[in-house]
Order: C-alpha cells, then structure tokens, then sequence
C-alpha cells in the first residue's frame, strides 16, 4: 500500500483480525489444557482438533457449535461440554494490550470491527475468552462461520461488511497472515499486515485513523 493510495483512501471502518493482531494465540497451551481436563493427551487434542480438519470446518461455518462439540468428544472418546472447551481456549488467549490500545484510539475517528477466523463459540462466550477485546468491541466482533467461509475467501469478508453495512474501499483490515491481507485487497478492502505495534500504529497514522 503506497503512501498516496492511503492518503486518498476515505477509511470508515477498521477491521481487525483477532489472533495474532488483538492477542497472542497458544496453540500448544490450548492442546496442553484440553488433554489435562479431558484425560487424553496433546497430541491426541492436536490431532482431533486440526489434523482431522474438525475445527477447519467448525470455523467455516459446516458444523454448528454444538455438532463440533460433539465430534470433538467423539475422537477425544469423552463427553464435550461447553465449559471445558472454554476453558482450554481461554488457556490459547493473552491480550495483546498495546494493540487494542491502537484500536481504541482508531474508534475515535471511524468505526472498528474484529473478524476472526472462528466459530461462534469463541464470539458468544469472548467475555470469558477475551474480556479486553470485548468490551472495546462490544457487539462488533464477527466470526468468520457466520459467513459460510474463513478467510481469505472473499465471502468472509464482503460478508461481514454487509452486515455493517460498510463498502469495502472504505474499509482498512488489519491481520497478521500474508494471505488474509491478500485475500482483503482481492475483495477491494484496503490491508496492511500486522508484524507489531509500531508497524501498526505507522499503518493507522498513514490512513488517517490515529493522530
């Protein structure tokens, strides 16, 4: 993204993806819990959760929530309830502070939004999972099974922006995967990758959204 391409953008809404940009994400805390509580092992976790595809297809909206619990019990030979899922989730979750501070001072001047690779239990319970988060955001956080695709499929994102009601070139998304940034600018969203804090606070301040 060139300096006069940013300069001439009119951003009304930044849209952040979750893990990776507002938080840290631990795959291996999240397997190491979930085997704790379930009697099983981490590598049996790694294995039922994303060697088998299950989560994949959980995040894209294929299975509901309670159907994903229920396959994932299935191969972890356990019952699956919501609590314990939660709990090893929130286990994956550190909020990146100095990043949703960014984010709060984009919200002064124009709207913001989280669209996150996920199922809609990681969005219906992000009080627990990720209080900060939540309570910048509010209602404002989207995940991309809502949509019928993850990102970087461009019915994820244009998705979202409908709901919000927001075009797409009025639009900056922030992620931290090469291929969501590219797969934003292929659905006329304006992007810039997240590598850290400064990089992003450079990337706000050249679309006009942080002073």
């Amino acid at each position: 993204m060139t300096a006069a391409t940013a300069a001439a953008a009119a951003i009304h809404l930044v849209l952040f993806d979750m893990e990776g940009v507002l938080s840290h994400y631990d795959r291996e805390a999240r397997a190491v819990r979930l085997a704790a509580l379930t009697g099983t092992t981490p590598a049996a976790v790694r294995e039922a959760i994303w060697g088998s595809g299950l989560e994949a297809r959980a995040d894209a909206g294929e299975l509901a929530p309670d159907v994903y619990l229920r396959a994932l019990g299935e191969l972890l030979g356990c019952d699956m309830d919501r609590e314990t899922w939660l709990a090893a989730r929130r286990a994956s979750i550190t909020p990146n502070d100095a990043a949703i501070a960014l984010a709060g001072r984009a919200a002064q001047h124009c709207r913001i939004a989280v669209l996150t690779n996920n199922c809609g239990l990681v969005t219906d319970y992000l009080d627990y999972l990720n209080p900060p988060v939540a309570q910048l955001f509010g209602e404002c956080v989207y995940a991309c099974a809502s949509f019928g695709a993850t990102k970087p499929a461009a019915q994820a994102y244009l998705g979202c922006l409908a709901q919000l009601g927001i075009a797409p070139d009025e639009t900056l998304f922030i992620d931290d995967g090469e291929a969501n940034v590219q797969g934003a600018l292929a659905a006329g969203l304006h992007a810039c990758r997240f590598v850290d804090v400064e990089t992003l606070a450079r990337d706000l301040q050249r679309f006009g959204v942080i002073g």
